[in-house]
């Protein structure tokens, strides 16, 4: 019971556990909400503790897929699949294989890409047994990874934000320090560097940061330091529930802007938490669509990869308007978005309902 508890409290229309002995498969797909189409959200493996940490991160992370994608705009509802283990241990083409079967049993209903551990090659697989899947190589007609452009879109969100607190929009002389050097965020290291910025690092894979370190120069922060470290601005790129108890009392910046999901460990208090401390907070389902936006255009059809920048473009104006709406409302931003993709829900709802 207490699984439908879950469900019931973030508005879930169905969760599918997915199970193969053969492969040792154990994955969980979380489809939230269809009014705007098929559900939309990529999947994540990790080497979960437990399975009731898994299906708590697919519900948070299938809820705020609903979120980005109503808010960029898309005609998709939000959706996301988690897979349960090491991927460097399981991962092959039988076991992505049997997830795309599971993919396909849904007629449809869910739509995946990849997320963290997965990649353009591992969608390749999955393609084999069902074609409800997007974020494919160029080499097979799809717009390859979308990292890019997720980075993108988190960059112009910061640049928003900077806007609201520093009356200007230039991040040339900030200080900021992006939290997890995988593939968005050495790419978010690389707008920042090109914009002149004073970039710092972490991550607890050394070999990526030295990568990044011998590339584009930025200094090495410590995890442990991370937190109290002086800097304008957070980007936290890496997992999620980074704003909590424990780091929010120790951060020292004006500004949290980053690429990770569910940055907020309980959004009924951190949000708050936040802006106690006088921080501005850019939430995360809003500033990193880009992603989405590449592998929807993918899915419907509808562009290529110059109109996905393009349209991460508007990411900048929306987050103003969240920001504003917030202030207006005495709310926090995070509250402001989701009622703004919620508005947006409703209304095309009703339009769905008229046919």
């Amino acid at each position: 019971m207490a699984i439908f508890n879950q469900m019931t409290s973030m508005e879930h229309e169905q969760v599918v556990f997915c199970y193969d002995k053969p492969t040792g498969l154990k994955s969980i797909i979380g489809i939230h909400n269809t009014v705007l189409g098929p559900a939309l959200g990529g999947t994540r493996m990790w080497n979960y503790a437990s399975d009731s940490e898994a299906l708590t991160d697919v519900l948070r992370l299938s809820r705020g897929m609903t979120f980005k994608n109503a808010l960029a705009g898309l005609n998709i509802g939000g959706g996301k699949a988690v897979i349960i283990g090491d991927p460097r241990q399981l991962k092959n083409e039988a076991f992505l294989r049997r997830f795309g079967r599971f993919v396909e049993s849904l007629n449809g209903k869910y739509v995946t890409a990849e997320d963290v551990s997965m990649s353009t090659a591992d969608m390749v697989y999955i393609n084999m047994e069902t074609s409800h899947v997007t974020g494919l190589p160029e080499y097979m007609g799809g717009m390859g990874d979308p990292s890019p452009v997720t980075a993108y879109g988190t960059y112009v969100g910061m640049k928003a934000a900077a806007k609201r607190v520093y009356g200007a929009d230039s991040l040339e002389g900030k200080k900021v320090l992006v939290q997890g050097v995988g593939n968005v965020g050495q790419y978010l290291v690389d707008h920042l560097t090109k914009e002149n910025a004073k970039v710092f690092v972490s991550d607890i894979n050394e070999e990526k940061l030295n990568e990044v370190n011998k590339k584009y120069g930025a200094e090495i922060i410590a995890p442990k330091d991370v937190y109290s470290f002086d800097m304008d601005i957070y980007a936290p790129c890496a997992l999620g529930a980074t704003l909590n108890d424990d780091t929010i009392p120790q951060l020292k910046c004006q500004i949290v802007a980053g690429a990770a999901n569910n940055q907020l460990k309980d959004e009924n208090v951190h949000g708050a938490e936040l802006i106690k401390r006088g921080i501005v907070y850019a939430p995360d389902f809003l500033i990193n669509a880009g992603g989405v936006i590449n592998v929807y255009m993918e899915y419907a059809k509808s562009g290529h990869s110059k109109m996905a920048y393009e349209q991460s473009d508007k990411i900048y104006d929306t987050l103003l308007e969240a920001l504003d709406r917030a202030e207006r409302e005495n709310i926090t931003p995070q509250e402001a978005a989701m009622k703004m993709a919620v508005d947006r829900i409703e209304k095309i709802g009703k339009v769905k309902l008229s046919y």
